[in-house]
């Protein structure tokens, strides 16, 4: 039983993360600098959106399982949707905040385009390099959807990584943009490589997606005329998303993103 909540538990983790960073994405739809921008973002949205339902899936199917075998009790914290079949709409649109995995940094507001770029990048820098490692995994469910994912996770990297450049190696205001982006986000991003229970009983290799993702991201700095910010300030890197502790941001997102579903449940389009 162990190994399953694992299982769920890092399923819900990547879910998580990718459905509340395609919601923010999606709230630049109309609001892109330019036309083609604007669709290329939306279009990342939509690409989070089938990873999210893919991992979504993947963790319903298991709870269902372990609902039927008589284990609920051993899942206190999605012990809401256990009134009949669990399925990616219930996961997505009835659990509360604390029961929510997702990392903190993707929950950030969309601030400025240099924010907005700075979050995408940074994420879609770390998700590539898990989901090669995912595409190898013992766990055949979780490889599979890692080896569908990677070819949309690389575009994601290329697009973002190729404008953090522009900006960064930009105007002086766009280079101040992203400096400022910098200072907000950064903060966020050491949680990325504080493995979970869970990320350490599924074996994912945590110190090597960190050593991968600073020698990319110290790279693509440096084409933008960027610093990376010392490693040293790790004791002032905000934490606790993968756990259930989130900033004030993600109750604003939840707030928007399951009124419907709330407000008449059962819904449908």
């Amino acid at each position: 039983m162990a190994a399953i909540q694992h299982q769920i538990n890092f399923a819900l983790s990547v879910a998580d993360t990718t459905l509340i960073l395609l919601h923010r994405n999606s709230e630049c739809c109309g609001h892109g600098p330019v036309l083609e921008q604007d669709i290329a973002i939306t279009n990342i949205a939509l690409d989070l959106l089938g990873q999210s339902r893919n991992f979504y899936q993947y963790a319903a199917a298991l709870i269902n399982d372990v609902v039927k075998s008589g284990g609920a009790a051993a899942l206190p914290a999605l012990s809401e949707a256990f009134e009949g079949e669990v399925n990616e709409d219930t996961l997505a649109y009835l659990r509360n905040e604390r029961a929510y995995k997702n990392l903190l940094l993707v929950e950030q507001p969309n601030g400025d385009w240099a924010q907005t770029i700075l979050r995408q990048y940074l994420f879609s820098q770390y998700q590539l390099f898990l989901f090669e490692q995912l595409q190898y995994h013992e766990d055949t469910g979780l490889a599979a959807i890692a080896t569908k994912s990677v070819k949309e996770t690389a575009y994601h990297l290329r697009w973002s990584s190729e404008w953090v450049i522009r900006l960064g190696d930009g105007t002086g205001e766009s280079h101040q943009r992203m400096l400022n982006a910098i200072g907000a986000l950064w903060r966020y991003t050491g949680e990325m490589f504080i493995p979970a229970d869970y990320e350490r009983e599924m074996n994912i290799n945590v110190e090597l997606l960190q050593q991968q993702w600073s020698k990319s991201v110290k790279k693509v700095f440096k084409a933008a005329t960027l610093s990376v910010p010392d490693w040293k300030i790790a004791a002032k890197m905000q934490t606790g998303g993968k756990q259930g502790i989130h900033t004030e941001q993600l109750g604003y997102i939840l707030a928007v993103m399951q009124y419907m579903q709330r407000a008449y449940p059962g819904c449908e389009w």
